[in-house]
């Protein structure tokens, strides 16, 4: 096949195969969410460029080297979102939903994109659930989502294999104060940083705190700490959060170098951490940006969210074996008719049965070859049982009922009463 035939490197079909445990996944967060108070809202994938170079900062890797940015035939120049925040609150200032100071709880899911190089985990078209809260702007928010982050690890088996890393980055005038100091300690020891964190230094010095370079590690070890430098209002705020933590039970480690790579972050950040990964690992981060609502045009409104990639957490669920037993079948009960008139009555009740039992996975394959044939194709399905309609089961209005896991001898069930029989054995296991 030519190369413009196939997908665009870093950009990869989900096949029939996998998206299984995506609904999965993404059907349990959004029951929790739904549980929480959480509603979904839905944005586009583009966006005007200014919107994520004010949002994001345009000193920052995203937009210095990761959009995909064109110019429409409008001459206007659009971008593929690379995150989903920024385009969260867009739409809640165009639609006027957190003014007056209501309080909104929403979330969202879909692709994001970015031009970085592709490894295993980290695509350039990528998937993120995020959470965005409005207009609430005590420590009790910020403990709420990383409570409900831990409570999903818990549904899906995972909590063994992550850990809360948190760090408050301060207003904007602390955080000011301390970029001064940092700047004025990382330009002594110029000769040792990396090319990276040099550049860094002159456009976004605080980026150099989480620099992987191991030299540069060295020279930070002595660096000034955001928490010497952070206002009374952000340490009680912080204290706050950890007393909340603390309160739940959650564990959680103080890194003093996590600041995130976005310019719009205050006060809370936080990263769940997985070394389950290889080096990327990192799979649900967020924080607070009181000020990214002000910045945007609107009147000052506290923030705070998170965004957690699909892709990583789905490869953990199959790297730690949590994927539900379940999902390894896509049929429950595989139907198999033969003869003309068995199609027919296979087709009314199969569509009885569905009436009745709306969440049986029920495959019909009439007409569909041979006995033989057939039956290959059920127990290849998948499925738990295949139910059997010939010339004799028409002829005393049953059907064959025939184990294809397990034990189990093949008996006959009249057609009124297969419903309750099927709710028996399938539905409620």
């Amino acid at each position: 096949m030519s190369k413009s035939l196939q997908a665009i490197r870093g950009m990869n079909d989900i096949l029939p195969e996998q998206t299984p445990l995506w609904r999965y996944f993404e059907s349990t967060v959004a029951r929790l969410l739904d549980n929480y108070g959480y509603r979904q809202i839905r944005m586009p994938i583009v966006e005007f460029t200014e919107l994520f170079k004010r949002s994001i900062g345009e000193v920052t890797d995203i937009v210095e080297k990761e959009m995909y940015t064109f110019d429409d035939r409008n001459g206007d120049s659009l971008t593929l979102r690379p995150e989903g925040t920024a385009a969260c609150v867009r739409a809640v200032l165009e639609h006027g939903i957190t003014g007056g100071g209501q309080v909104q709880k929403l979330w969202y899911v879909g692709p994001m994109f970015r031009h970085e190089r592709p490894q295993k985990g980290r695509y350039r078209q990528f998937h993120q659930i995020g959470l965005e809260v409005f207009n609430l702007e005590g420590p009790d928010i910020d403990a709420e989502l990383i409570v409900m982050t831990w409570r999903l690890w818990g549904e899906l088996g995972l909590r063994d294999a992550v850990k809360l890393e948190l760090n408050s980055l301060g207003t904007s005038e602390s955080r000011g104060r301390y970029r001064e100091a940092l700047v004025e300690f990382l330009s002594a020891h110029l000769d040792k940083l990396d090319e990276d964190s040099q550049r860094r230094l002159k456009t976004n010095p605080l980026r150099v705190l989480d620099t992987k370079n191991a030299e540069t590690q060295a020279v930070l070890v002595d660096a000034p700490k955001m928490a010497d430098y952070l206002d009374d209002e952000s340490r009680a705020h912080f204290e706050g959060l950890k007393a909340r933590l603390d309160a739940v039970g959650i564990p959680y480690v103080i890194n003093p170098k996590l600041v995130r790579g976005l310019d719009y972050y205050s006060k809370t950040v936080f990263e769940w951490v997985t070394d389950k990964l290889g080096a990327q690992g990192t799979v649900c981060a967020g924080g607070r940006y009181d000020g990214l609502v002000e910045q945007m045009g609107g009147k000052p409104t506290p923030g705070v969210g998170f965004a957690m990639g699909i892709e990583r957490l789905v490869l953990m669920l199959e790297a730690l074996d949590k994927v539900p037993e379940e999902l390894s079948r896509q049929v429950d009960v595989y139907l198999c008719a033969f003869g003309e008139a068995a199609e027919l009555a296979a087709l009314s009740l199969s569509e009885r049965i569905r009436d009745q039992l709306p969440n049986l996975r029920l495959q019909i394959n009439a007409g569909a070859g041979s006995f033989k044939s057939q039956f290959k194709k059920a127990d290849k399905s998948g499925a738990l049982y295949a139910l059997i309609l010939g010339d004799d089961e028409m002829a005393q209005q049953v059907v064959g009922f025939k184990p294809l896991r397990g034990q189990g001898e093949q008996q006959s069930i009249a057609w009124d009463a297969l419903a309750a029989h099927l709710a028996t054995c399938v539905v409620q296991g």
